[in-house]
């Protein structure tokens, strides 16, 4: 029924337009207590033998809604009802930002892709910090806050940009990431550069750890699946050597390899970060390096690319203890959450393995001499 109504209704409207609606009636629906108790125990059943264990935070399972969906943590037990395990809000910037001029989301509907441009759009650091604060949580759901930099804010002030939404996030965060690889903001990719990127994770580090003194925020970096292999082994190295608790892996891509069926080349040449289907083989290739690199000292997230439980289930093997989506949402609908976890569960029980933490990174201890 979701596909019917996707291929008449969502695709004769803006991209955009649909996902602010989808987006709207997810918020109405967890507003109303007997439908939200409804839709969660439809679409949100929890299977024992999937919960999961990462930096210390304990969750119903591995599988959660990645940055960009909710970016100023307006539906955070909307998607939760959904069955999203933890739902990672922004990118949110230090100040308000519009974001890039529309039109600035393109669906690539027979390659199962996106294309955004959309730029951090969100009210701020400022605005998103009160709404947390004045929360009151329906589900007991695992919330990560993603921070990136403000576009009208020079490279050289980064970091006080960073360490500004920082001051007034972390203590709302079960987790902080810092996003240096978005490439819809001019120069922020820069900062993956390890020379750049120490001084930043640091800064966050001390700044979080000096706002919050009654626990220790996991802090994470999200890369970019553009990297060089030998850029990726220096990330890894540097995430180790500064006590990081994880790598999300990947962002979208500004390259264009994969797509081959959507037949329009005005919209496959537009600029933005691709995402869906066609990233998933070179997410999986970053994911299964920084495995190789770090083993189980940092936790690894998997994301880009995950259509379905055989998606999630190869992330693990991987090396992924945690997987995110975004774009399948687009194409699954609101069963998506479930019938990734009853396929992940499906799969545990016919593995070798007893926990889904015993299976994390499997492969590729198999492949290591």
């Amino acid at each position: 029924m979701y596909k019917l109504f996707f291929r008449l209704v969502f695709t004769r409207m803006d991209p955009e337009e649909a996902h602010y609606l989808a987006f709207r009636w997810i918020r109405l629906a967890a507003r109303v207590p007997v439908l939200r108790t409804f839709v969660a125990a439809a679409l949100a059943p929890r299977y024992g033998e999937l919960r999961t264990e990462a930096f210390g935070l304990r969750m119903h399972g591995p599988f959660g809604l990645a940055a960009g969906f909710d970016k100023n943590a307006v539906a955070i037990d909307g998607m939760s009802m959904l069955g999203f395990d933890h739902v990672e809000i922004g990118t949110v910037t230090g100040e308000p930002q519009p974001g890039n001029p529309k039109k600035r989301l393109f669906r690539l509907v027979p390659d199962r892709a996106l294309i955004n441009r959309m730029g951090f759009n969100n009210e701020g650091s400022l605005a998103v910090a009160a709404r947390l604060a004045s929360r009151e949580a329906v589900f007991r759901t695992v919330v990560g806050v993603n921070i990136g930099k403000t576009k009208a804010v020079p490279e050289d002030e980064a970091v006080a940009d960073y360490v500004k939404s920082t001051e007034r996030l972390a203590a709302y965060a079960d987790y902080l990431v810092v996003n240096v690889s978005s490439p819809n903001t001019p120069g922020l990719r820069n900062l993956q550069a390890t020379e750049a990127l120490r001084p930043l994770l640091s800064a966050v580090r001390e700044a979080a750890d000096r706002t919050v003194t009654s626990r220790r925020v996991p802090l994470l970096v999200k890369i970019a699946p553009d990297l060089a292999d030998e850029d990726v082994d220096a990330v890894a190295d540097l995430a180790v050597e500064l006590g990081l608790d994880g790598i999300i892996a990947t962002n979208t891509t500004i390259a264009r390899e994969g797509l081959g069926l959507t037949a329009e080349p005005t919209l496959v040449k537009e600029t933005g970060g691709l995402s869906g289907a066609p990233l998933k083989a070179r997410s999986l290739e970053v994911l299964r390096r920084l495995y190789a690199r770090v083993g189980d000292r940092i936790t690894l997230v998997g994301v880009g690319g995950v259509e379905n439980a055989e998606d999630a289930w190869q992330r693990i093997l991987a090396g992924a203890t945690l997987v995110q989506g975004y774009s399948a949402f687009v194409y699954e609908g609101p069963f998506w959450g479930r019938a990734i976890h009853k396929g992940l569960a499906a799969r545990l029980r016919t593995s070798p393995y007893a926990t889904l933490a015993d299976a994390v990174g499997a492969d590729v201890r198999k492949k290591t001499p």
